[in-house]
């Protein structure tokens, strides 16, 4: 079992504008079937966490519904309304915590830090993520929200071109 950071980020290493808009992304050239795309990458997915602003966005760029069959788990401190069809489960628990009750809804498969950057983060300093896929976009913010606002050391060990994109899957090198 292995826990993903896979996301995409501007050149300037941003996932988000400052308002928490993806729109810069979804106006990019990708296809969705090449190479270190989405489809591929959700298969072998058994569970996800999400912090707060990604599941809002989630929830309108969706218009509610909620198209994820995996058991969600939501970081947030506020009061969110649910879907109504979906495993979506709110927690401001330690992400130690949650990613064991993760591990065991996730059977053989793996789980998906969806975002943002500081929850990535989070389960990085626990020692928890195994693996950060980036997708870069042909796009500068020159601001907003850091892809990983922590430092950490990676090891390349995949590389693909997707259209305008450049695909990195590194994994999350640990202090021995």
């Amino acid at each position: 079992m292995t826990t993903h950071f896979f996301t995409a980020t501007s050149l300037d290493g941003f996932i988000a504008t400052a308002d928490h808009s993806l729109d810069w992304l979804l106006k990019q050239d990708f296809d969705e079937n090449g190479p270190m795309a989405y489809p591929e990458f959700i298969r072998n997915i058994g569970a996800l966490a999400m912090g707060a602003s990604t599941y809002e966005w989630v929830m309108r760029h969706e218009n509610g519904a909620w198209s994820y069959e995996q058991p969600t788990w939501v970081f947030t401190h506020r009061d969110l309304a649910l879907p109504e069809s979906g495993d979506v489960r709110l927690t401001h628990d330690d992400v130690r915590a949650v990613h064991a009750a993760m591990t065991a809804a996730a059977g053989d498969k793996d789980i998906w830090i969806v975002g943002g950057g500081d929850l990535a983060g989070q389960f990085a300093d626990a020692g928890l993520l195994d693996e950060v896929w980036l997708q870069y976009a042909p796009v500068t913010l020159g601001s907003g929200a850091p892809v990983l606002p922590r430092s950490l050391d990676l090891e390349l060990v995949d590389v693909a071109r997707n259209r305008a994109f450049l695909c990195g899957r590194y994994r999350v090198l640990r202090a021995e």
